[in-house]
């Protein structure tokens, strides 16, 4: 659901034992800044590229992880990259943290560009941000690609959701670390502690998601790393719950199901939202065309 990342990399900045991985990443120029008021919120989102849209939605905390794939996953479809609620370039509200009410955010800002139906794409939080997305208004949404996510609370390992657990109180430290990095000097605006602590306030929810996914309409692309912060087990629990791993798919492939699933080698969950490989896979999976 969230990255873990900047869970071990803050503590390992506060401590000053090694560099903070939440840098600000190469991303290609943004064709357009824009801001949507939508849902109580000021969004801003880029828009890049052309064709198909597809919004796309980034882990917790930082708004770049996705890098130069933002650039490539645009090549042949229009890409909306958001800034989700108190990330980047938009401002925080009153408002808790929530995947279900941002992803409330997500159906009005597609009502708001008036794209009838488009593509979601996210990692991580933004990951279940998308499903709540496709969930709570299946008529926004046409296609899915979930990278790096969790379905239920303990699909990630027990050392994750112990983490997670002490976001929240450790705010007040990984806050300050992070308005000292790369990452905090590209979004000064960002009040780092208090985002810490709203995140963490939401990572210690307990959540199970697995009745909604079985009812998912949306076509869906999973997308795991080989070493990733999700068990294998409930990898395989996601994809099932799709209708995947029910029976052969037949010589010809007919009998497949209509969701897919990939897994990313040598990468990790921290690695995946930046790896080459991951614009390849949608595009062969999920093509804009």
């Amino acid at each position: 659901m969230f990255r873990r990342d900047f869970l071990k990399a803050a503590a390992a900045t506060a401590a000053m034992a090694g560099p903070f991985p939440l840098r600000a990443k190469e991303a290609p120029a943004m064709s357009n800044l824009n801001w949507a008021d939508v849902n109580g919120q000021h969004l801003f989102y880029s828009v890049h590229g052309e064709g198909k849209p597809m919004i796309l939605l980034h882990g917790g905390i930082d708004p770049d992880c996705f890098g130069s794939n933002l650039g490539e996953l645009a090549k042949g479809r229009q890409v909306i990259a958001v800034h989700l609620q108190g990330h980047g370039h938009t401002p925080d509200t009153h408002r808790p943290l929530r995947c279900e009410s941002m992803g409330d955010d997500m159906a009005a800002l597609i009502g708001h560009l008036k794209l009838g139906k488009a593509d979601v794409m996210g990692y991580s939080m933004g990951a279940s941000v998308a499903l709540q997305t496709a969930f709570r208004h299946p008529e926004v949404v046409d296609r899915l690609v979930i990278v790096s996510a969790a379905m239920r609370q303990d699909g990630f390992y027990p050392e994750g959701v112990a983490a997670f657990q002490q976001l929240e109180a450790n705010a007040v430290t990984y806050g300050p670390a992070v308005k000292a990095s790369p990452l905090g000097q590209a979004y000064p605006e960002v009040d780092w502690t208090n985002l810490f602590r709203k995140v963490g306030e939401m990572t210690k929810r307990p959540f199970d998601w697995s009745a909604e996914v079985a009812k998912l309409q949306a076509r869906t692309l999973l997308v795991f790393a080989d070493a990733d912060a999700i068990r294998p087990e409930h990898m395989v629990a996601f994809w099932e719950a799709l209708g995947g791993g029910r029976r052969d798919a037949g010589l010809d492939g007919s009998l497949r199901p209509a969701s897919q699933w990939a897994i990313v080698p040598n990468a990790t969950h921290y690695s995946l939202a930046a790896d080459p490989m991951l614009p390849r896979i949608v595009e062969r999976l999920l093509p804009a065309h």
